[in-house]
């Protein structure tokens, strides 16, 4: 009984949204209604253009209607995610994302003849339009779309430029998927043979002895080297379509459209690596003090995420200590952000329980027209499942702030989406190195935290790098494997400052986000939304509860300004300037002295 308790404890509650999971009979009413109004809505734009001047359907009824399926389908792409993180097995649930994917494909053709029509509404129009009370507060998102589509193709070859990266951009990211899921190696371990795929070799490989370690990145290279052409074509015709899209269009640099996307300057982003670059340096005395406790020379690519003692045993935290710990420390911040924390729990707004067929990893998704988020994880009782948690609440607490504003007034971009999570994340973080029961722990805690500024000062750079220059190379013609190998090396090691022994040539082979057709350069804005939050801790760590006020505030404006408004508003920041940059690294750098010390104790 009581273990049966525990369990209902941590599967999250979806009956109360759609009961019946993926044989809802309510959310099949739900996406029945959406694809009608969705194909309607899309003939309307298709077929009678006049109707957009009439007074049933102006151009204030359709942006207001835009918006309206934009919402209802984030609400069924957010269930849909649910159910197949869930249970990977799930076929209902599978076949009902095939159904969501054609209405975005409905809908996303649609909007293509949207954006032509606002860009044919004269000044006046626009104003007339903005100036409607009810359309006032989507300003930001319409004059964001009419900038956007001005500088776009007309709607016809954008529409043909969407139809046909199904079979061809979209189908190049597809093969991908499909090239490494069905990668598997074989591996010994503890004097047995098994074959596993490339996911649990990554698992392992990251928590196994230092030998074992070196064997296994043998087995990962050379898997990867097997592919690497096949790796390569898919590359190579990704950037080759983004290439002619954009020279179609008539944008000059490859970070036009991932800037765009972030609602960020080119100066930002230069002020932003500028002052990673003259602090990676600092990161070398943590990487050359963890190859020393692990026993070698210099760290290997494949060691600097590995825990100081691989396979060491933790007592584990239960679901119970690390809800009561979140939310204490949440409330010595913000008592609302505390108790909306223990809501999640409550509620069972949070899928945590650890059992076979969930996919890995961990999100959170929002339900706007409930109003309410799921979180999905898989918690063992490490500290890292803790700070996950955290991480995660962190996600639902930005959406449960916006919750009372116009849907397209909450959309905010990939730079900022990790400003709460990561904030929320360290709060947890630094009170479990606080409360460490010994030396260490505290040790372990602190690697963990170090870890996180080697990925986004260095890990993250040497991709910004590396696909930075690839596709300076593509623009002259195909590049081969052998040739991306080298540049992936050189990047690393630049970005790495020559301090590890061994390098990842086919990084740009295993790492699935250089395949990423939705979103183009998804790097940086990790790193951005890493130091970003960064400086907001250092500004709450100053101001303490005081803070806490603004920083609603803030997270309320990401959906409706760009970076630069927002953290000169919010912050009175300069995000163009080094200054800003500086103080975050600082305050994200701040305990590696403590490690270092610790770590010299140990020596």
């Amino acid at each position: 009984m009581g273990g049966d308790r525990v369990s209902e404890q941590q599967r999250w509650d979806l009956e109360s949204l759609y009961p019946g999971g993926s044989h809802s009979p309510q959310f099949r009413n739900f996406l029945d209604d959406l694809e009608t109004n969705a194909t309607s809505f899309s003939m309307v734009l298709q077929n009678t253009p006049g109707a957009m001047q009439s007074p049933d359907m102006g151009l204030k009824a359709v942006i207001l209607t835009m918006q309206d399926l934009s919402m209802r389908l984030r609400e069924a792409s957010a269930f849909v995610s649910c159910l197949t993180a869930q249970d990977v097995h799930d076929a209902e649930a599978k076949a009902l994302q095939t159904r969501v994917n054609r209405i975005r494909a409905t809908l996303t053709s649609a909007l293509a003849l949207l954006d032509e029509r606002l860009q044919q509404a004269g000044e006046d129009s626009i104003r007339a339009l903005l100036g409607d009370p009810e359309l006032a507060p989507l300003a930001f998102a319409i004059e964001e779309r009419i900038a956007r589509s001005r500088r776009r193709l007309p709607a016809e070859q954008e529409r043909l430029i969407a139809r046909l990266s199904s079979d061809g951009y979209i189908a190049w990211g597809e093969l991908y998927d499909t090239i490494v899921g069905r990668m598997t190696a074989e591996i010994e371990m503890e004097g047995r043979r098994e074959i596993v795929s490339m996911g649990q070799l990554a698992n392992r490989m990251t928590q196994a002895a230092q030998r074992d370690r070196d064997r296994m990145f043998d087995v990962w290279e050379s898997r990867f080297a097997h592919e690497a052409d096949l790796c390569a074509e898919a590359l190579n015709h990704l950037a080759g379509f983004r290439l002619q899209v954009y020279e179609a269009r008539g944008w000059h640099s490859v970070l036009e459209e991932p800037l765009e996307i972030n609602r960020m300057s080119r100066e930002t982003l230069e002020a932003m690596w500028d002052a990673v670059v003259r602090n990676q340096e600092r990161l070398l005395p943590y990487l050359n003090a963890k190859a020393r406790l692990m026993g070698v020379e210099k760290l290997s690519f494949y060691d600097v995420d590995a825990p100081l003692q691989s396979g060491a045993k933790q007592q584990a935290i239960t679901y119970e200590e690390a809800r009561q710990f979140i939310a204490e420390q949440f409330a010595a911040f913000s008592p609302d952000m505390a108790a909306f924390a223990d809501a999640c729990f409550a509620r069972r707004w949070i899928e945590a329980e650890d059992r076979p067929g969930k996919r890995p990893g961990g999100f959170c998704t929002s339900f706007p027209v409930h109003q309410v988020s799921r979180i999905f994880v898989t918690f063992s009782g490490t500290p890292g499942n803790v700070a996950t948690l955290a991480h995660e609440i962190g996600h639902a607490y930005h959406q449960h702030v916006l919750r009372d504003l116009p849907y397209l007034a909450t959309q905010y971009a990939m730079n900022v989406a990790e400003t709460a999570s990561t904030f929320a994340e360290a709060i947890v973080s630094d009170a479990a190195i606080r409360a460490a029961s010994s030396d260490g722990e505290r040790l372990e805690l602190l690697n963990e935290k170090l870890q996180r500024a080697v990925a986004m000062m260095m890990n993250i750079h040497a991709r910004f790098l590396f696909e930075t220059r690839f596709y300076d190379e593509r623009k002259r013609g195909y590049v081969p494997a052998e040739r991306l190998n080298q540049l992936m090396i050189d990047a690393q090691m630049e970005a790495y400052r020559g301090s590890l022994r061994r390098y990842h040539p086919h990084f740009w082979a295993s790492k699935l986000h250089f395949y990423i057709t939705g979103t183009p350069f998804y790097n940086f804005p990790y790193t951005f939304g890493y130091l970003f939050s960064s400086g907001i801790h250092a500004m709450a760590a100053a101001e303490g509860k005081a803070f806490s006020r603004r920083y609603v505030d803030l997270l309320r404006d990401t959906g409706r300004m760009r970076v630069e408004d927002l953290a000169q508003k919010h912050m009175g920041a300069d995000l163009t300037k080094p200054d800003f940059w500086q103080t975050a690294i600082d305050f994200a750098l701040r305990d590696l002295d403590a490690f270092l010390q610790l770590a010299n104790q140990r020596l």
